[in-house]
This record gives C-alpha cells, structure tokens and sequence, in this order.
C-alpha cells in the first residue's frame, strides 16, 4: 500500500464526504478507493469511518488521523513545492467558493495578485448564488455575506459590506429622488431574494433604526442580475457598494438617501468544521482580510 496515496483518499473521503467524488477527483474507480481505505484501516487495526451513518462519520479514532494526515499532506505538498524553489512555499489545491457577483467584483480582481506570491498553489474557484454545501462540494474556504446561520462553520470575519442605495440618471428624472426611506413606498424597488429580509430595507439615522417594506415588480437571487436591472432604469436598489463601485465611479448610478444609513453586512471567510485550517486557507484569509480592510469600496462609501 502506497500509505500517502491512502492518506490522501482518506483525508478527501472525510472532506468530501464521498468515495465516489473522491474516486473522480483522483481519477480512481470508487472499489479502488475504498480499498485504499480499508487497507489503511487494516495497517492501523482500528475504524476510521462509522458506516453505518448515511453520510460518512468519522470514529474518534479516524477524526485523530485525519487531523494528523492533513497536516503531512500540506507538508508533503509544501515540502515538494519548497525543494523545487529553494525557499519556503505554500503548494496545493486551494478550492474557494463565493457568489457570482462577489467573486466578479472582489475576488477576481485581486486573485492575480494573490497567485503572483503563491505560485505554487492551484485554485478552484466556485462561483454560483445558490446556497453551496460547503462539505459535499469539498470546498476550502468560502465567503459568506450576511449575519451566519449555519452552525458548525469555522468563521472568521474579514470585512463589512455597507449599503448604498442607488438606482440609474434616468429612473430618477422620471420618477424623482426619495428623500426618506418611507419615499420608497413610492418607487418600484429591485429586491435581492439572497437576503430573508428582501422586502425590508432596514436604515438607520442618528442612532434611530428603522425598517420599510418595499415592493416592486423585479426580483432576483443574483446580484448581477439586480445590478442589470438597476444600470438598465428598472427601479431602485439597495445593494452592497461593491457591486455598484465602478458604476458610482463612472456615474452611470446615483447614490439617494446618504442621511440614512443601511444596516451593514458583516463578510465572513468559512470552513467546514471538519476541515483543517491548514497554511493555504490561512494566506487566502490574511490576504483577503489585508485587501478588503483598504478598500472603501467594501469598508465603507466615502462619496
């Protein structure tokens, strides 16, 4: 038995929580993999997986080796990538996950840079607005926007989105500017159903909070699609500023209701609980905390 081999099919069984996504992304049959399992099991004379369970249950014993395997897989991994260059290095598959709209405006922009000083590293990147499993799609590291709901997440908080609310030149000459956040009962508001609260802008202005209802006849579990309809005149939107950054810039979006000011979405960087915090997901989160703790286009609109 090829013990890395196994402790690599071991530790992906317990972060993809499958054999057959495992056999895929080894290019393996699934028996092969369970083989690799079970001799590792064997060598070991001890359970690794309770099978019983509908989905894969790591015993005590298996949760102790993983935790000991992920550690020698990075390092076998950072070992190769350092030998190779002389220097200390990160190496490995990094997989990310975040939403479309983020990850067009916030990841991508900055992902070059990120590679430039990990080289060694390979990134997968998922983009999607559903919600992602972060466990059965064995993904790494994710950014979450909003208050978390999931238990058993690892989190660490990265950033603030705030809000603006804006919408195009010419909705406005149409329709007129809201001057308060009541105005909006008035307007036809482009709702983001991402949020539970889609329907309830909440504002706030000298210490006062306040929510209102607003309604329209667009809506929309995308971010791009709501800052389509909001660049083509559709309606009014509240969205967080990074999403309009580079039309507020270029004025193709006016920002309304500057006095009141839209609860803020914490930005959260999350790992399954089972996941090892390793080294790469380490310098993906100081970087990405590092880049959006500077920019005031996720920290905060100055105007």
């Amino acid at each position: 038995m090829d013990r890395l081999t196994a402790m690599t099919a071991f530790v992906r069984c317990v972060e993809r929580g499958s054999f057959s996504a495992v056999a895929r992304e080894m290019n393996m049959t699934q028996p092969t993999v369970s083989k690799l399992v079970a001799a590792l099991e064997k060598r070991l004379a001890g359970k690794l997986f309770a099978r019983s369970a509908r989905r894969l249950a790591l015993t005590a014993e298996g949760h102790h080796l993983y935790e000991r395997c992920g550690t020698i897989i990075d390092a076998v991994d950072n070992a190769e990538a350092s030998f190779k260059t002389g220097r200390e290095e990160i190496a490995g598959i990094l997989r990310v996950a975040t939403s479309v709209g983020f990850g067009r405006t916030q990841v991508m922009s900055r992902m070059r840079a990120f590679m430039r000083r990990y080289p060694l590293l390979r990134i997968d990147l998922l983009l999607n607005d559903r919600f992602v499993d972060l466990v059965e799609e064995g993904v790494d590291v994710a950014f979450r926007i909003g208050e978390l709901k999931e238990s058993g997440l690892i989190a660490r908080r990265i950033g603030t989105t705030f809000r603006v609310t804006a919408g195009a030149a010419a909705y406005f000459r149409l329709n007129g500017e809201p001057s308060t956040p009541e105005d909006l009962s008035a307007h036809n508001c482009i709702l983001y159903t991402g949020l539970a609260t889609a329907n309830d802008w909440p504002y706030s202005r000298g210490g006062r909070d306040r929510s209102v209802r607003v309604a329209g006849n667009f809506q929309s579990n995308s971010s791009e699609a709501v800052r389509a309809a909001t660049l083509s005149g559709i309606g009014v939107a509240l969205s967080p500023i990074w999403l309009f950054g580079d039309d507020i810039r270029a004025k193709r979006l006016k920002v309304v209701l500057t006095d009141y000011q839209p609860k803020p979405l914490p930005i959260h960087a999350v790992s399954p609980a089972n996941r090892r915090y390793s080294a790469k997901v380490n310098a993906f989160v100081e970087f990405f905390k590092t880049e959006f703790d500077r920019d005031p286009f996720v920290s905060g609109y100055r105007g």
